[in-house]
């Protein structure tokens, strides 16, 4: 089966840099079997697309899920690079909700299987959808460049660009609400492949999570370290099953146009098949 592609605009929110409502371009992987589908909902990483996750996409279409990706609008290479796109972190598991009522809508979805898996700041994004919180007083101090901003080879200046594009006041408010709430009850299990910002969330958001969460990473991953991210979320979440990969794996094994001569993308694939399988 090969993904539907189709470009959405969510009304409710504006396009960043210019007029119009937000444009969401959006991959379907339907489901070929009769009834109410069970759901996987796909979260690239920084400035990716949601065909990135294919290699997932695939397999878990093969075993009777609907699946569907979002390009998240400025963070997303089919769309443009913009700031708010990789600052505004929070407007990632709300494009991802906003995803959701377009399938419902659209296909016969079976809410009480719903479940979302995300690479690197997707990972996090599936987190905020199953109850993640940013930490507001962290996010306020980088926006004011009092801490160093992770690093993000794909827009390396993005604080001084957020900085010349707001005052003080209005990053004091955009931190606010980057801390908003944004979890989405209709996720019932999440899967973090390489997640990203742990040390910006709030460690009681992460230990009131219930749902059953598996995580997966590589011991050489350089962009976001294991000990600040992957392992921070195993440690945190109460139902996590969590474990590396491999001593000398990186972070980008899990975008499927690099190679992968020791087959971790078919091995973490089966994984996450059986996860769902066993959660959903």
């Amino acid at each position: 089966m090969h993904p539907q592609t189709t470009l959405l605009y969510d009304p409710t929110r504006t396009r960043w840099g210019s007029d119009g409502p937000r444009p969401l371009r959006i991959r379907v992987w339907p489901r070929t079997q009769p009834g109410p589908a069970a759901t996987v909902l796909l979260s690239h990483g920084t400035g990716g697309a949601g065909e990135d996750l294919d290699w997932l996409a695939q397999p878990l279409n093969d075993a009777g899920f609907l699946v569907a990706s979002v390009d998240h609008h400025g963070n997303s290479y089919q769309d443009e690079y913009l700031v708010e796109g990789f600052t505004l972190v929070s407007e990632r598991p709300r494009d991802m909700s906003f995803l959701l009522d377009h399938l419902v809508a659209a296909y016969d979805i079976d809410l009480d299987r719903v479940g979302g898996a995300g690479f690197s700041l997707g990972g996090y994004t599936v987190a905020a959808l199953l109850g993640a919180q940013v930490d507001a007083r962290v996010v306020a101090a980088l926006f004011a460049g009092h801490v160093p901003a992770p690093a993000v080879p794909e827009f390396p200046d993005m604080i001084a660009a957020l900085r010349s594009s707001y005052s003080d006041a209005q990053l004091a408010g955009l931190a606010e609400s980057t801390a908003l709430p944004v979890a989405d009850p209709r996720l019932r299990a999440g899967v973090l492949l390489a997640p990203g910002i742990g040390e910006l969330l709030t460690p009681d958001s992460l230990a009131r999570i219930d749902a059953p969460v598996l995580i997966r990473w590589g011991d050489q991953d350089d962009i976001t370290p294991p000990a600040g991210n992957a392992q921070l979320y195993a440690a945190a979440l109460p139902r996590s099953q969590a474990r590396s990969v491999g001593s000398d794996v990186g972070h980008y094994v899990f975008l499927g146009d690099r190679e992968d001569p020791t087959g971790v993308r078919d091995a973490v694939a089966r994984d996450v098949v059986a996860f769902f399988d066993e959660n959903l």
